[in-house]
Formats: C-alpha cells, sequence, structure tokens
C-alpha cells in the first residue's frame, strides 16, 4: 500500500516495467494509461523521431548497417562525402555492387571535393597526415573510372561539403556534420529516415540536391 502512495503522491516515481504489467492487468487498464510520462519519454515525437541512430563517431556506426542500406536500395543512392574514400576500404566488392545497382536502374551519385582545388589544399594543412585529402579523393576518382559506362553512375566535383558528409539510400540517409580539424570516422554521424515533408531527411536531401545542380563534371 505504501509504495502504490509513492507512485500516486510522486508522479516521478514509476514501477519497474514487469510490475507496470502486473498492476495495469490487476486494474484492468493499460499502463500507458496509468503512467504516461514513461511513453512520452521512449516514443518519438516531432523532428526527431525520424532519427534512427546516433554514432558519436563515424567509425562507431556497425559496417552492417552501411552494407545493409547500399544494398537494400533499389532508386537512389547519392555518396556526397568529399572524398569517399572509406567506402572502398571499408566495402569488398563495392564496386561490382554498385555496377549491378545500376544496371538495374537504381541512380547512383558521387559528390566529390576537388582534389587540386584551393578547399582541398587548405584541409590538408588542417589534417596534416600523410594520406592527405587529394590522394583519397584520387583513390575514389580511380575506382570510378573502373565503373566509367555504366548506366546511372554519376559523378560531380563539389568544394561545398567539407564540413558535411550526406549519404542517401532511398528513404534513408547517415549524416556527418565535420568537427573541427578531426577526420571524417572521427565526427559524429545521425541515421535518418524520411518520415514527412520538411523533416531532418528533406532538409539534408535539399542540400545534396543543390551541391549536385551546382556541382561542376569530373573530367574524364
Amino acid at each position: 500500500m505504501k509504495t502504490a502512495e509513492r507512485w500516486l503522491s510522486d508522479p516521478t516515481r514509476v514501477p519497474h516495467p514487469r510490475t507496470r504489467e502486473e498492476v495495469a492487468t490487476a486494474l484492468g487498464v493499460s499502463a500507458d494509461v496509468l503512467w504516461p510520462k514513461v511513453v512520452r519519454s521512449t516514443v518519438k515525437t516531432g523532428p526527431d523521431r525520424e532519427i534512427v541512430s546516433a554514432y558519436p563517431y563515424r567509425n562507431a556506426c556497425p559496417t552492417s548497417v552501411w552494407a545493409g542500406l547500399i544494398d537494400g536500395a533499389s532508386r537512389r543512392i547519392c555518396f556526397a562525402g568529399y572524398t569517399n574514400y572509406f567506402l572502398w576500404q571499408d566495402h569488398p566488392r563495392l564496386a561490382d555492387r554498385l555496377k549491378r545497382k545500376g544496371e538495374d536502374g537504381c541512380s547512383i551519385r558521387f559528390i566529390l571535393g576537388d582534389p587540386d582545388s584551393e578547399v582541398t589544399r587548405r584541409r590538408e594543412e588542417v589534417e596534416g597526415v600523410p594520406l592527405t585529402v587529394g590522394t583519397r579523393i584520387r583513390i575514389t576518382l580511380d575506382a570510378l573510372s573502373k565503373l566509367r559506362g555504366t548506366p546511372g553512375i554519376e559523378s560531380k566535383f563539389s568544394d561545398e561539403h567539407i564540413a558535411l558528409s550526406v549519404f542517401t539510400f532511398d528513404d534513408q540517409m547517415l549524416v556527418t556534420p565535420h568537427i573541427s580539424n578531426l577526420l571524417g570516422h572521427e565526427s559524429p554521424m545521425l541515421h535518418l529516415r524520411r518520415l514527412g515533408d520538411d523533416g531532418l531527411y528533406d532538409r539534408f536531401a535539399a542540400h545534396v540536391t543543390a551541391l549536385w545542380e551546382n556541382g561542376r563534371p569530373v573530367p574524364p
């Protein structure tokens, strides 16, 4: 009885899940009715309901998540990372997988930084690592050269996403805002799923669309 009195007198006190279910069954009502605050705290509402997962570092996201998104997409994929270098390292036979998707009608776009641009040079000075930004971009360009002529696969240069990487897979995406002088894998990442108009997904998707429309063709 005293325990029940404490539940009633202090709305912040909530019994364990099993106890909640037992009490609800005894009273013949839903546990959600008795403790609505629990529902509000566990069920996402508003814009953040499009957030599937959040990772403190990009490389904290399991490779299986990336693989599932890549292999599961059938309509459109866009890799809007400044170098996209890590993709070829983390995903064996990625080129073959993308080639099959392109041939099956999936639109696949790469938006890369220009390895010879001033933006790239300045970023190399900030990072100060042996495997330079320009080198990482050229590794991606080399991989894409082997896919030249594959239907559906396109690429462009842009200097406007040095601090924000967005990777889209149909109605899901992975977003990495780059922090200061940290490398891409050291920055946080969000996994988003589109659930409505003008949500988080749509805002980042509009950014990617603008990058593509303002991008420069990658020369042969």
